[in-house]
């Protein structure tokens, strides 16, 4: 049966060939594209809770309170971007200058009109904090209860706690920077004042309230204080709070760099929180309560670490601050000032490249046999093959973000350290903060080594993210097989134990993981299995089949698991004996090693969220902090300070050849700030910066690498043109010519698609464009620079055809150029007109110079300029001053 199309069609289906995408043989020097992301959300925030029935109810409800307490933290993080990226609006309103003025009340009615949402944020705000401390002592006081402290309190419990010890360190660091928040509530407040707008005493007293809370510095620290001093043993809590991270940190039980930085934080401000009138970290130390020379230590490894975006805390800060801290001084060295080795970001190459060609290397095997032959995705795979990429997938997102985190550590103790006009004679005394803290403050090393972690950073994810649907694979199957073997099998040990020796609490624990967990073959548990009647199993052993699927559990199912398991060999339990006396020690041990592998299976079932977060490093252009401290002189600053045009311009600048691939990965850094922008903090006006500066960056970046790409085919097509024996003589005299140094500008004239947020730029073409124009230019000045000499310059013209002819023929192979004589033909005007420039200047030359002017010595068979003239000098124009590279390629 035959198929009738319309013309119409036809023709549209002709059309949608032009958007096909054909893969083509471009060089891999640029991140992943981001213009479209798809990520699944496995998180459910414990609303699934309630399916779990089988589960400790004990912990279903802890589940109910953690979920209530993340919603919290949430808002609480949308308040710190709200402060984060607060610009002053009542700077942009005109101020009425005295009472007389007539349009005073139309002024005061359109600044009440602007601020007044701005100041119900404001007002919002206050009473959030007021909620969360209400809620945080809240937690602290049931969890302080003398009855309470002998129980057990899960690690995911404690650390949302030092989650929100976090949030108010942030919120009172944000608090206390934004000036232009106060200036715009006074503004307001004057407005409506003048309106009478706030008659009623309520809101008179809340505006008041308000005025205090954004005035005072350190608010919400100091209520805090003070309303967990008032609680007993408010002190030991925190210092379960402060252990567990000092465990954390110790052990690298972190992924994402946010989470390191966290865990440094609260220790610090846990410290901060315990030191003070009714306790003191001095003497819970002595106590072997806390390890302060611990913290010590991990304090003057890193001075200092990001706050929010380009606001940094340095650690110390916390210790120095603290009630006790002038009579115990000399316990801590962090406060001493010393720059840690961790911020010689140059020394830490060699290990950063080790582990860099390590990993790929392994990664380069398992891409081959995976995605590039494709022999890997359907076949069914064996447990220790899953395992082995498990392992690959943890290991290179550890690696990932322990570069990333080492990149945002220097950045951030050179934004706290700016460089003056004593440490660096380039930097002017004029030059302000920012300037300061980016532009002068890195060494030419530095800028080098930052590119190249950039690039290793953004090449590695390219490379991961390729692999992302095997990885996928491979961990659902790994984690799959991980609980059911530990639940069905592990298990079944201890289980039989207590069955016999009738522990019927250590009993209901563990029916409640199996019973939560265990996927079992035929779809409930064996009933004969003699584990469950306390019996041994026979002779010839009992065959528990497990199966084996590609399926990860819920994000609550794995958080009832972890911490049902926990509650087994914690040290605490409610009662006198603890239930991990009551397990064999093997069993412990087991159980304690799998605890710790399972930390990390939530970050890689999200691996697409934990590989984009382990990546980002979008925190290097946002410079809110820093704008304010111009208090408005500064609308946003040039992009000589901006940090990703510093180091993309000085590649171009130094033309170092081994770091022109690397060129396009610091450009990245706009697509990272701008998704952060959009998804993150939400705020348009802050994309659109981004974009700003990045259409002007691009235009230069393009600019300089077009005239660097022509400038060097024109300076080798200059070399080999050059006499062979006058190279040789010139060497002889001890001049050496050298030969332009080789360039990689190959590989970035080969990129036709460069992804820029959500834009594909075809940059072969726009240096083709830029380098046409160059060429065109070449050749007109070429043929200016012989109209203005007399008629032996055309000896030099020659050359200079030559060498642009050469030069032309070595750019046609990387991109597409009018032919050369075409070129030549329109720069001497010569494309329709029967004689060009040459033809006419050399008639010119004949008649009013050659002929009147010269004559013809026989024994030498030259033309002679005779000693008297004739005729009066002709008048030429003068050439213009024109960069070498139009001319011969270098001055030399």
């Amino acid at each position: 049966m035959t198929t009738h199309v319309t013309l119409e069609d036809a023709l549209s289906n002709v059309d949608l060939l032009e958007e096909l995408p054909l893969p083509d043989q471009q060089p891999c020097i640029e991140p992943p594209p981001s213009s479209i992301m798809y990520q699944a959300n496995f998180d459910t925030n414990f609303e699934d809770r309630n399916a779990f029935v089988t589960g400790i109810a004990r912990y279903i409800e802890q589940a109910t309170v953690h979920s209530s307490m993340n919603e919290m933290l949430e808002e609480g993080h949308e308040y710190a971007v709200m402060l984060y990226t607060w610009r002053s609006c009542s700077r942009a309103i005109p101020q009425v200058k005295c009472n007389e003025q007539p349009n005073r009340v139309e002024i005061y009615e359109k600044t009440v009109e602007v601020l007044e949402p701005e100041v119900t944020k404001l007002m919002k705000f206050m009473y959030f904090q007021r909620k969360a401390i209400e809620r945080f002592c809240s937690e602290v006081k049931r969890l302080c209860h003398a009855e309470r402290r002998k129980d057990f309190v899960s690690e995911a419990y404690l650390l949302t706690l030092g989650k929100f010890i976090n949030m108010f360190a942030v919120l009172d660091e944000l608090k206390n920077m934004k000036c232009s928040v106060k200036n715009d509530h006074s503004a307001y407040k004057r407005a409506a004042q003048f309106l009478r707008k706030m008659a009623d005493p309520q809101s008179i007293q809340e505006s008041q309230n308000l005025s205090m809370f954004l005035a005072n510095h350190n608010r919400i620290t100091q209520c805090l204080h003070q309303q967990l001093e008032v609680i007993p043993g408010y002190e030991e809590l925190l210092a379960d709070i402060v252990n567990i991270c000092v465990d954390y940190y110790e052990n690298k039980m972190y992924l994402t760099p946010s989470e390191k930085h966290m865990l440094l934080k609260v220790m610090g401000f846990g410290l901060y929180l315990m030191d003070g009138n009714v306790s003191n970290i001095y003497k819970l130390d002595a106590k072997k309560r806390i390890n302060l020379s611990k913290i010590d230590k991990f304090f003057k490894q890193l001075q200092v670490v990001p706050l929010f975006g380009d606001m940094q805390i340095e650690l110390a800060r916390y210790i120095k601050t603290s009630a006790h801290y002038e009579e115990n001084k000399s316990k801590w060295t962090c406060t001493q000032s010393s720059i840690s080795p961790q911020y010689n970001i140059c020394e830490q190459m060699v290990q950063i490249r080790d582990d860099h060609i390590r990993f790929i290397s392994e990664l380069a095997r398992y891409s081959n046999s995976e995605v590039v032959t494709g022999s890997g995705l359907d076949s069914q795979k064996s447990d220790e093959e899953y395992r082995e990429l498990f392992d690959l997938a943890l290991r290179g997102l550890q690696l990932l973000s322990k570069w990333s985190a080492h990149v945002m550590e220097v950045y951030s103790w050179k934004l706290v350290h700016p460089t003056d006009k004593f440490c660096n004679k380039d930097c002017p005394g004029t030059a302000e903060e920012y300037e300061r803290a980016t532009r002068y403050n890195y060494t030419s090393e530095e800028k080098f080594a930052f590119v190249e972690v950039i690039a290793m950073i953004k090449g590695l994810q390219v490379l991961m993210g390729r692999m992302e649907s095997v990885f996928n694979q491979a961990i659902r199957n790994t984690i799959y097989a991980a609980l059911q073997d530990f639940a069905q099998v592990t298990l079944r040990e201890p289980l039989r134990q207590a069955v016999r020796k009738k522990k019927n609490v250590l009993i209901s624990v563990l029916q409640a993981i199996r019973k939560t967990i265990c996927d079992w073959e035929g779809g409930r548990e064996p009933p004969n299995d003699p584990c469950l009647r306390g019996e041994k199993d026979p002779k010839g052993g009992f065959d528990i089949k497990v199966p084996r699927r590609a399926v990860g559990p819920s994000s609550t199912q794995l958080y009832m698991v972890r911490t049902m398991l926990e509650s087994l060999i914690a040290d605490k339990s409610g009662s006198k004996k603890t239930l991990r006396s009551s397990l064999d020690g093997p069993i412990v041990l087991a159980i304690e090693d799998f605890h710790k592998q399972s930390f990390f299976f939530t970050h890689l079932l999200n691996i697409s969220e934990a590989l984009q977060q382990c990546c980002d490093l979008s925190q290097l252009w946002f410079r809110e902090f820093f704008l304010e401290l111009t208090m408005g002189r500064r609308i946003q600053f040039p992009i000589e300070m901006s940090m990703p045009w510093i180091l993309t311009d000085h590649i171009l600048e130094t033309k170092e050849p081994s770091m022109m691939e690397y060129v396009l990965y610091p450009l990245d850094l706009y697509n990272d700030s701008a998704y952060y922008a959009l998804t993150k903090f939400k705020k348009q006006f802050l994309y659109d910066e981004i974009e700003a500066e990045v259409n002007l960056c691009f235009d230069q970046f393009v600019y300089k690498l077009a005239d660097q790409i022509f400038a060097y085919y024109k300076a080798m097509a200059g070399s080999v043109l050059l006499d062979k024996r006058f190279r040789a003589e010139c060497k002889n005299y001890g001049v050496i010519i050298p030969y332009p140094p080789s360039n990689r500008y190959e590989t970035l004239l080969k990129q036709r698609h460069v992804q820029l947020l959500g834009r594909s730029i075809d940059l072969n073409r726009l240096i083709t464009q830029r380098i046409s124009a160059a060429m065109y230019k070449s050749l007109d000045q070429a043929i200016s620079r012989f109209e203005s000499e007399d008629l032996t310059s055309i000896v030099e013209l020659e050359w200079l055809l030559e060498i642009n002819r050469l030069t032309h023929r070595l750019l046609c192979k990387h991109m597409t150029l009018d032919s050369f004589d075409a070129m030549f033909r329109e720069a001497n005007h010569n494309v329709s007109a029967p004689y060009g420039r040459i033809t006419l200047h050399v008639f010119w030359e004949l008649n009013f110079d050659f002929l009147p002017n010269y004559c013809y010595n026989g024994s030498t068979n030259r033309f002679v300029r005779t000693a008297i003239p004739f005729t009066q000098e002709p008048q030429r124009d003068k050439p213009a001053n024109v960069q070498p590279y139009y001319l011969y390629g270098s001055k030399d």
